[in-house]
């Protein structure tokens, strides 16, 4: 069983958490004309990979707060926990977030494109 330390409680057992599933999947607005391929890649496709991820957790028998977290999914060892809306900064957290397939992704390139 994973030990969570929630940014709020301290350590906690995994089973008061729920996993968000993968974080910093950016929203394409109403303005952004995306196609259907586009907007599928967006809703339905998900990285998945066997190493170091960055995944979105609720503490949802605690302090019902979200947060992120950067995990190798092989040995589960937890890299780095920090608030929704911030980045990673430890180098295994910033690698996995450069390195994950959707920075490439037509929706996100059209969202990053719409910002500037």
């Amino acid at each position: 069983m994973l030990q969570i330390n929630c940014p709020n409680c301290g350590l906690r057992d995994e089973i008061e958490f729920s996993c968000g599933g993968e974080a910093h999947i950016s929203r394409p607005d109403y303005s952004i004309n995306l196609t259907d391929k586009e907007w599928s890649e967006y809703l339905f496709l998900r990285h998945n990979p066997k190493g170091i991820f960055i995944e979105r957790w609720f503490h949802s028998h605690g302090c019902r707060r979200w947060f992120n977290l950067v995990r190798d999914t092989v040995t589960n060892e937890i890299f780095e926990i920090y608030p929704m809306g911030s980045f990673p900064k430890t180098s295994e957290g910033r690698n996995a977030y450069k390195n994950n397939w959707r920075r490439q992704s037509l929706s996100e390139l059209k969202i990053n494109e719409k910002k500037k």
